[in-house]
């Protein structure tokens, strides 16, 4: 889809809440505070805007004498900084300021000069684990939603104890605790996964999304006996509560084997409301690990310890093209299941069983395509969503669109990438050779699975992103890790009659960087996100410009060095990236404030962008995309 075809209209589709402004402001330098907000879908065309600063000293002020019809974002050079101020924001429309002004942002009296807000947050308490271990918690992923129904986001964050493992390590881990907070840092609630969800980056997949309707959010977590609500309430265990025949179980169940996996016993997922982090519904967790709960037998999915069975993913999809649904899925090395549900006027319906190994005719084809996440997106443009599931993509109505047959990955990105061609297209590196032959590197038509451009390489390719970082080509740049070469370009692809289409090097060079994008600086190119640093491609030198790298914070799950979250969450189109203090005390969420001459409504007003906001913290997290082409030479609006 065009930039502009994005901005007419939104393909039919009920987004989440209605989103407010999305008023941020920083302090700059001693004089001055950077304001930035959100161009909405709801605004007229010809929209333009007022800033207005509010004291409790004296009556609201507009600053800006003509009205705003740039880029949205102002700078304040006359406030008294060491009181209290609030920044309101107001469109207008052929000289009429449009009402209700929404939520103003309140910039505290003596703030620090820094380029990000502060926001508090309490780690649960340590303990020990059953063989004398002790543990402490780090804040790690995060999503972000309304929920409370303000048109705002509030944050839900994920704890994992020090002690989280990959499934393939054994080991106790402490629980899981899931908090909602608002950008202030007041929380809302805590949820204690309890002992039987094991912590670790593939276990624990949360989903936080308007489902229902009502403008608030809700939370989708797999649960277990053990696990209970903000208010103390064990889960699964008020029938009325329960979709289903109710269980029957001690509360007190541990399940934990001496190597510390959990392989018996009863998997629920709850939805809980996001408000107030109380149950609303659980169910059985689809599908079971084994038939018989009481059997330690999980061999089916690909070894019998507890590695393949506990790979779990999760997204939010329009399959109706209307309203959301969401997908649980099990499993992506071996067997792959995914189970899409709805949840409507207070009634939970399961809609398709997608199961390579449940005999359909063409299934087997999807064994084995899983990756460590999944995408979001509209690929054969019908207004419906499909799940690009690693090598694969579920179509809306639960049945198997293509398999590529390259099979297991760690990286996905799906996107209009080539504006001069139709279409949304993929791109992925792959894992096992014997699997992917001459396109270790693959990016292909996101409809069809049909190869654009390969790149051969030998050896597991664990990184891989793509994404417009050089202006003298159109079309996103890609590169992987190992030993795939330099830098490639979705158009500079030659013909090949026995390997097919080959990726040509516009550079031997590329970014060391292999994780996250970020719209930053101002332009249309994307900057590089790794670790705690933002980085800018400089395509003419072949190496890579330092834009912010702060003090005193930590990326998240290891070597993947993932922030909690990133995306458009505040102010205008570009994008924010949260990461949290070393001591774990607090979130730091930090935004640009670099000009820009360009005026886009926000990201967040885009379908599959804001899904991909949804699965970010989902397995190894991915940056987010749009379903239209943002970069160098997009047409504007």
């Amino acid at each position: 889809m065009s930039a502009i075809a994005f901005m007419a209209c939104l393909c039919g589709s009920l987004l989440a809440a209605p989103l407010g402004r999305g008023v941020i402001a920083v302090r700059v330098s001693p004089t001055d505070v950077f304001i930035s907000w959100r161009l909405l879908r709801s605004d007229p065309a010809n929209a333009a805007f007022h800033v207005y600063r509010v004291t409790d000293q004296e009556p609201p002020k507009r600053l800006n004498d003509t009205p705003l019809r740039g880029a949205t974002h102002f700078t304040d050079r006359t406030a008294d900084l060491t009181r209290e101020n609030s920044y309101l924001v107001l469109a207008v429309s052929d000289g009429v300021e449009l009402h209700p002004p929404g939520k103003p942002f309140v910039l505290p009296a003596n703030t620090p000069i820094r380029p990000y807000l502060s926001i508090p947050i309490e780690p649960p308490p340590g303990g020990r684990t059953p063989d004398g271990v002790a543990y402490s918690y780090e804040a790690n992923d995060g999503s972000a939603a309304d929920l409370d129904g303000d048109g705002e986001l509030e944050l839900v964050l994920k704890w994992e104890p020090t002690n989280a493992k990959d499934n393939a390590q054994s080991g106790y881990t402490g629980p899981v605790y899931l908090d909602a907070y608002q950008l202030d840092g007041s929380r809302l609630w805590r949820i204690d996964l309890g002992p039987n969800i094991r912590a670790g980056a593939h276990y624990t997949q949360f989903l936080v999304y308007d489902l229902d309707g009502d403008e608030r959010a809700e939370v989708v977590v797999k649960t277990a006996p053990g696990t209970r609500d903000s208010a103390g309430h064990y889960v699964a265990s008020d029938p009325n509560r329960f979709f289903g025949e109710p269980p029957r179980f001690e509360m007190g169940e541990d399940h934990r084997n001496s190597a510390g996996y959990i392989l018996t016993g009863y998997e629920f997922f709850t939805i809980f409301d996001g408000f107030t982090g109380q149950e609303l519904v659980s169910t059985y967790y689809e599908p079971p690990r084994n038939r018989d709960i009481r059997s330690s037998n999980v061999s089916a999915w690909g070894d019998n310890y507890g590695n393949r069975v506990d790979r779990f993913l999760a997204a939010v999809a329009y399959l109706d093209g209307k309203r959301p649904s969401f997908v649980l899925c099990r499993g992506y090395y071996t067997r792959a299941v995914l189970v899409a549900w709805n949840w409507r006027e207070g009634k939970l319906t399961r809609v398709w069983t997608f199961d390579s190994d449940d005999g359909t005719p063409g299934n087997a084809a999807y064994r084995g395509q899983g990756n460590h996440n999944l995408s979001v997106a509209d690929v054969d443009g019908d207004g419906k969503d499909e799940i690009i599931y690693g090598a694969a993509a579920i179509d809306d109505d639960g049945r198997g669109l293509y398999s590529t047959g390259r099979g297991h990955g760690d990286a996905l990105h799906v996107s209009d990438m080539d504006p001069a061609r139709p279409g949304l297209e993929a791109f992925q590196p792959h894992e096992t050779p014997a699997l992917y032959g001459p396109n270790a590197l693959d990016y292909r038509d996101a409809a069809t699975g049909e190869l654009i451009c390969g790149v051969e390489a030998t050896g597991d390719i664990g990184r891989g992103v793509a994404m417009d970082i050089d202006p003298r080509y159109p079309g996103y740049e890609f590169w992987g890790s190992g030993n795939t070469g330099g830098l490639y370009n979705v158009q500079t692809c030659d013909p090949d009659p026995v390997k097919g289409p080959r990726a040509r090097p516009i550079s031997p060079s590329k970014p060391r960087q292999i994780n996250f994008g970020i719209w930053w600086d101002g332009d249309l190119l994307r900057e590089l996100l790794d670790g705690t640093t933002i980085s800018k491609w400089d395509w003419e030198s072949g190496t890579t410009i330092t834009l912010l790298s702060p003090p005193g914070v930590a990326s998240n799950n290891g070597t993947k060095a993932t922030p909690v979250l990133s995306g458009d969450l505040l102010g205008d189109w570009r994008e924010e990236v949260i990461w949290r203090s070393e001591d774990n005390r607090e979130l730091r969420l930090y935004t640009t404030t670099i000009p820009t001459r360009y005026r886009m409504l926000s990201l967040l007003e885009d379908r599959q962008y804001r899904l991909a906001m949804v699965w970010q913290n989902v397995g190894y997290n991915q940056p987010p995309h749009p379903s239209f082409y943002l970069g160098e030479g997009m047409p504007l609006p």
